[in-house]
């Protein structure tokens, strides 16, 4: 049987993948002290690559697909197939941003204001580039870790460093004063895995289900009944794709209705639900919306 080799993020974005793929459809475990973790799939397999390589495994075809950061797509000037945009990660729904930050303290307010300086951060290649194509000559240096410390610490006159809320920054007494990228991860393949027939199809069916999933998120389902008297009222209220599912009851003057919403607007809309008419209001939960 043919098989696609699957890379799964290694580290802060593992557990948030998996989640991921069960709610796409797909059952992934992972073995302790392994970095082939199985997966529910005959014409899948799957290893644990570390976010800032798997774009260089998926471009020389050690893996035909996998999930990686556009940053880090960016980083290594891989040739890849961008499939699919999936934001997603275990903090915030958002996209995260690699920004310039500066000790709160310092003179610093714009870009320009670094230039002779030295900067640290693990997005080495992409801040050289970042900072050269506007002829602003500064030190860059590769970061192993503890980033924002550095500042404080006086080591370097600014970091580029990924976030998403910005908290973790502030927290070091640091302030923000540009943003060189917005970033999310992705769905990559290799160009020959792209050209195949059978493995561009698979690779389209994986893209299609996870998006799904992703748009569930945060969405229920809810199923009530209501009078004719009161249909029109109720279904007033109801948000959806399009329209709210009405169906007649079986020799009755009474529908039931469906409809998809946010789970934070449930809590408001229920009571206002009861007020209108609607009875025997069923919530469940969605794994997926395509």
């Amino acid at each position: 049987m043919a098989q696609l080799k699957l890379g799964l993020p290694k580290g802060s974005l593992q557990d948030a993948t998996i989640d991921l793929f069960r709610k796409a459809g797909w059952k992934i475990r992972v073995h302790s002290r392994n970095y082939y973790p199985s997966i529910d799939d005959g014409e899948l397999s799957c290893a644990l690559v570390r976010a800032q390589e798997m774009a260089r495994y998926v471009e020389d075809s050690t893996l035909d697909l996998g999930l990686t950061g556009l940053d880090w797509i960016l980083e290594n000037q891989s040739e890849v197939v961008e499939v699919a945009d999936l934001v997603y990660s275990k903090a915030s729904a958002k996209p995260a941003r690699w920004v310039l930050a500066v000790a709160g303290d310092s003179p610093y307010q714009t870009i320009e204001d670094l230039k002779g300086k030295r900067i640290s951060t693990e997005l080495l290649n992409f801040t050289r580039r970042y900072f050269g194509e506007r002829n602003i000559d500064v030190e860059v240096e590769f970061s192993w870790g503890a980033t924002e410390a550095k500042v404080v610490e006086g080591l370097v006159d600014g970091i580029v460093e990924i976030t998403e809320t910005g908290s973790t920054i502030k927290a070091h007494g640091l302030r923000i004063i540009h943003e060189l990228l917005t970033t999310n991860t992705k769905l990559i393949a290799n160009k020959q895995a792209w050209e195949d027939p059978w493995r561009r199809q698979k690779i389209e069916q994986i893209a299609l289900l996870l998006k799904a999933a992703l748009a569930a998120d945060g969405m229920v389902g809810l199923k009530l009944n209501v009078s004719e008297a009161n249909l029109e009222a109720v279904v007033a209220l109801l948000p959806s794709l399009r329209a709210p599912t009405v169906s007649p009851l079986y020799k009755s003057d009474w529908y039931s209705v469906e409809a998809m919403a946010q789970e934070t607007a449930v809590r408001d809309l229920v009571p206002k639900l009861l007020a209108a008419g609607a009875e025997g209001i069923v919530e469940y939960p969605l794994t997926k919306m395509v």
